[in-house]
């Protein structure tokens, strides 16, 4: 197959947001070592302050552990709402019935704070790895089920019919049908619930936690180090940036076949 070549103007519009971006970015950093001027370290650290933080993590074996530890922590909890979450909707698009009980209480559940299963979680459990793997998938478990519910459901039925018209087996009609009808929605789902479960687990750990990324957090509050606050909270970003990436390379690997316009960037 021929490389796929990317219009003139859709590459130049990639290349002015990434230049945008940076751009954006660099300013905020220069308004930030602006204010550390004015205001104590307490406050506004400066950006090299931050920086020698933000290295420190990584050239150490326990802040590295306890932010290898955070991201374990949110691949195994998106991970095991992304299985839970497929199985229900799957059950939701093939049963009626299920779906009239099922989805309300889905909805009910997409209502409840991260923090109240927090607190729950802490007087139904006492092992603290299960209590955050529990509050992960309870908060991302609706995200995963409504999307890929609706993934499913979008699937062409004329589609459907002409595919059956050829007798194929379960496995062809998985792989040359059902797959590529709900794999753009996987994706989507997985990148929507990511953002999510980034926040929540670190509202998990600042509760209990003995480390990760929360936990850092909570002892820099408690010693008044920003330039630590900030250090740990652009490690969970970066983390979050780089899976994101991940997650857009398998994206244009997977979806080449379709339209550029339709793909994300």
């Amino acid at each position: 197959m021929a490389a796929e070549r990317v219009p003139p103007a859709r590459a130049a519009g990639h290349t002015r947001l990434r230049f945008e971006g940076v751009l954006a970015l660099a300013g905020l950093a220069l308004c930030w070592q602006i204010a550390s001027y004015f205001f104590p370290p307490f406050l506004f650290p400066s950006i090299p302050a931050i920086a020698e933080r933000f290295a420190g993590i990584f050239v150490h074996a326990a802040p590295l552990g306890d932010a290898l530890a955070t991201a374990g922590r949110i691949l195994l909890g998106l991970a095991g709402s992304f299985v839970l979450g497929s199985l229900l909707a799957l059950l939701m698009g093939r049963s009626d019935t299920f779906h009239r009980y099922a989805y309300p209480l889905l909805n009910f559940n997409q209502g409840i704070p991260a923090l109240s299963w927090v607190v729950v979680s802490i007087i139904w459990f006492r092992g603290i790895e299960f209590r955050i793997f529990f509050i992960m998938v309870m908060t991302t478990l609706p995200g995963f089920s409504f999307q890929l519910l609706d993934a499913y459901r979008a699937m062409s039925k004329d589609l459907l019919e002409m595919t059956l018209s050829f007798r194929p087996t379960r496995l062809d009609l998985l792989r040359t049908l059902v797959l590529p009808t709900v794999v753009p929605g996987i994706l989507t789902a997985w990148k929507v619930n990511l953002g999510n479960a980034a926040r929540v687990v670190v509202v998990a750990e600042l509760v209990g936690a003995t480390g990760g990324v929360g936990y850092e957090l909570l002892q820099q509050q408690q010693l008044f180090d920003m330039a630590g606050a900030i250090a740990w909270t652009i490690v969970l970003v970066v983390f979050v940036l780089v899976v994101q990436r991940v997650l857009t390379l398998i994206e244009r690997r997977q979806l080449r076949y379709r339209p550029l316009a339709e793909r994300g960037s």
